[in-house]
């Protein structure tokens, strides 16, 4: 007997994404395919985003869990709908049961970005927060639907599911020809694995290249060692792809129709969202990014044209600051020091004629000196500056060592 999996060719499946773009025009938007000067000129490719983050909830989840959902019998949608999610799923679930007039209940972990949370309630769905990850949530919603005789609307492996979000890659080879590589990141694969039957379909010669982040990597495992992976704990930042199982369906598609899978690091993402924020002016989510993290890295070898897909902006804007934080740190556009100095009066003021001759500006100044940790008759100085150059850092350093202040760690 036929599987499912194997059913899935770009052949095959290239007449159902049409039909599922066309059920799905009404409700979602077709999202802008644009040409990136800054990455272009910064990596010496030719790189266009296609703009997911400009859907309907925030993220691509919208097609596939609609189509999905259209597809069901009244007397199934009556039941109920149920998901679980790390949050933009969910609020493609919960759109999609508030359309056609049914109720969700979405379980999310307890980790969730509050922005997520609040998105899938405005939606009307019903939001149950368990479990420490993704795959503890899908556990949980899964017992919830059993349980209720509700349906389970999974994220990633499901026909249905994948054939919607292969409408993004429908879209992306219309709007544009001769692609190298489209470089998809990747969390069940649901994403990929449709995007993949679509552009394979349409541009044969065109690479498809998987990214996940190599603290929640299973499928890239699975990809290279041809066996199913499981990443016990998957550990990142981009919440939307922390995923640490690997789909069946998805899985059997990425090894047909993937070209090839690659891992970035925390560091490269944080770096993608920066850069994404400040030079193409596209606000995303960490997950959205994983592509952009992928290309900036030079990860993405032997292509020219490449595109690849800001799949999703829901980011919380505590998470904006942190990773702003952290990306202007490491980019040596701002600078911590902090030094010890003797608690007498002129101290604070030499510090800061150095910092000025430095040419920094001060953010924050703290002074320290209650406690065990500093000495009776001494204080540390904390200093956060801006920079003018990535090696200003450095500079001031040396500058006030040689001024003879202790730099503490």
């Amino acid at each position: 007997m036929e599987t499912t999996a194997a059913r899935l060719t770009p052949e095959t499946a290239l007449p159902e994404i049409r039909r599922a773009a066309e059920r799905l025009a009404p409700y979602i938007r077709r999202t802008p395919t644009i040409y990136s000067h800054s990455l272009s000129e910064q990596t010496g490719l030719d790189v266009w985003l296609k703009l997911e983050n400009l859907q309907r909830t925030g993220a691509f989840k919208i097609r596939g869990a609609l189509n999905k959902v259209l597809g069901l019998p009244r007397e199934q949608l009556e039941r109920g709908l149920v998901a679980a999610s790390a949050g933009n799923h969910a609020q493609g679930v919960a759109l999609a049961a508030k359309l056609v007039g049914v109720r969700a209940t979405i379980v999310m972990p307890v980790a969730t970005p509050i922005v997520k949370v609040h998105g899938t309630e405005r939606y009307g769905a019903k939001v149950v927060l368990a479990g420490e990850n993704y795959d503890a949530a899908q556990k949980v919603a899964s017992q919830l639907a059993r349980e209720s005789g509700a349906t389970l609307i999974h994220p990633f492996d499901d026909e249905a599911v994948l054939i919607g979000q292969g409408t993004a890659g429908l879209e992306l080879v219309e709007d544009l020809e001769g692609l190298d590589a489209v470089v998809v990141p990747i969390g069940g694969g649901g994403l990929i694995s449709g995007m993949a039957l679509a552009i394979k379909a349409r541009s044969p010669s065109t690479r498809v290249i998987g990214v996940q982040a190599s603290g929640a990597s299973p499928t890239v495992q699975a990809f290279l060692t041809g066996k199913p992976a499981r990443v016990e704990s998957p550990t990142t930042i981009a919440d939307g792809i922390r995923v640490g199982v690997t789909g069946t369906i998805t899985l059997d598609v990425i090894r047909r129709c993937v070209d090839d899978c690659i891992t970035v690091e925390e560091d490269e993402i944080v770096d993608a969202v920066v850069q994404a924020m400040e030079k193409s002016k596209v606000v995303a989510e960490a997950a959205g990014v994983a592509g952009v993290a992928a290309i900036l890295a030079h990860k993405v070898k032997g292509a020219k044209r490449v595109a690849t897909v800001i799949c999703g902006g829901n980011i919380d804007l505590n998470q904006i600051a942190r990773i702003l934080e952290n990306g202007l740190e490491r980019a040596g556009r701002t600078h911590h020091v902090r030094v010890r100095v003797a608690d007498t009066p002129g101290q604070l003021a030499k510090l800061v004629s150095i910092v000025a001759q430095n040419q920094c500006n001060i953010v924050d100044v703290q002074h320290l000196r209650a406690g065990w940790q500093v000495p009776l008759g001494q204080v540390d100085i904390d200093v956060v500056v801006e920079t003018r150059r990535a090696d200003a850092g450095g500079l001031l350093d040396n500058a006030l060592r040689a001024a003879g202040f202790e730099i503490r760690p």
